[in-house]
């Protein structure tokens, strides 16, 4: 099979689709992968690199689309790329269809077949291809949070951990999935106090058991729990996530303007809308701005902060996934493996994942 890798152009996303040891895997199946100039340069994977390991270099994007059919991505295509995009293509990369309808919408008009990484699952339910990039996007949460709460960066001027006898400061977290326990770990490195709010009771108890109850509460999820610890908070971070849909606004207007002045929204959910009622895309290049006197983080591509961690994790996760495509072809591999096709949302120039469609018609 034909695999092309582009050049990320989202702002400061040096992430790459492939690394070199991905390509010679690649490469010892017979597949021809064509390699974006300059694609991994960022991270330190440069053309030569690419080159011993099989690829074939090309000097433009739409040299490159115009020789694949399955192109590997990080981000979504964005529509500067649409214009290379046509039936023949299948592409493999995070879309986040409902974090931005309207370009979801324009996307699939180009007719491309789109398999999303972030609706992949696993035979226990789990999402393979999404985990990774929660687990970073977690653990960065906390420490952008907190360098965001120094006095420089328009935060209330404090620490979040504890030291000598100086008291902790809140730390809450919203949604204890893959990304929120990671979060919930590093604040609990942080040494902070630590509020963790989840829908489930059962998600819950098995959090407290295994980081017990010194500085901890375990809330269940309703609007007045949420709006009693937000106000409390000094750090809150979202991290709230529905397969295939928008995040919920899980904390509205009012609990941020009744926040103490400089303290700190991290939104891990921003890729999928956001589940801060006041959250709106931001970039590593402006990641923050103020409402009501409350320091918004809203950066899209988080791990992109990390890239060359992020890469080499991804494509730990991605490759079978891609060998499995390239080898038997896009549409046996889809059939012959449930868990792959739970990724497919655009095929013909439509949307075809059922949570996906519901909630773009929403």
């Amino acid at each position: 099979m034909k695999i092309g890798v582009p050049k990320e152009i989202k702002n400061n996303e040096f992430r790459v689709g492939l690394t070199p040891s991905s390509v010679a895997e690649l490469v010892n199946f017979n597949h021809h992968i064509f390699i974006q100039s300059n694609a991994g340069l960022g991270i330190g994977f440069l053309d030569e690199d690419y080159i011993k390991a099989g690829a074939v270099i090309l000097d433009s994007p739409s040299k490159l689309y115009s020789s694949a059919e399955l192109i590997i991505k990080v981000k979504e295509p964005v529509p500067e790329e649409f214009k290379y995009l046509n039936s023949t293509h299948t592409v493999f990369a995070y879309l986040h269809l409902a974090g931005d309808p309207q370009t979801g919408l324009d996307l699939t008009a180009t007719g491309i077949t789109g398999i999303a990484l972030e609706t992949v699952t696993a035979d226990d339910g789990s999402m393979p291809l999404l985990s990774p990039m929660s687990s970073i996007a977690g653990q960065l949460s906390v420490i952008v949070g907190s360098y965001h709460l120094l006095k420089p960066n328009k935060g209330m001027g404090t620490l979040v951990g504890s030291f000598n006898d100086i008291d902790p400061r809140t730390v809450t977290v919203i949604g204890a999935g893959v990304a929120g326990t990671e979060a919930i770990k590093k604040a609990i490195e942080n040494r902070a106090r630590l509020k963790i709010i989840d829908l489930s009771s059962e998600r819950l108890n098995e959090l407290q058991k295994d980081f017990g109850d010194k500085n901890i509460e375990y809330i269940l999820s309703s609007e007045s729990s949420i709006h009693d610890a937000v106000i409390d908070s000094d750090l809150v971070i979202g991290a709230v996530h529905v397969i295939g849909k928008s995040a919920p606004k899980v904390v509205d207007s009012n609990m941020v303007k009744n926040m103490r002045p400089g303290a700190v929204l991290v939104d891990i959910s921003i890729d999928q809308g956001g589940c801060f009622e006041t959250s709106k895309p931001t970039t590593h290049d402006d990641p923050t701005y103020l409402v009501d006197d409350v320091v918004h983080y809203c950066v899209t591509n988080m791990p992109g902060a990390v890239p060359l961690t992020a890469t080499d994790a991804l494509n730990k996760a991605t490759l079978p996934y891609i060998i499995e495509l390239a080898n038997k072809g896009i549409e046996e591999a889809l059939n012959q493996n449930h868990n792959l096709a739970n990724g497919l949302n655009i095929k013909g120039g439509r949307i075809v994942h059922k949570a996906v469609m519901e909630d773009l018609k929403s």
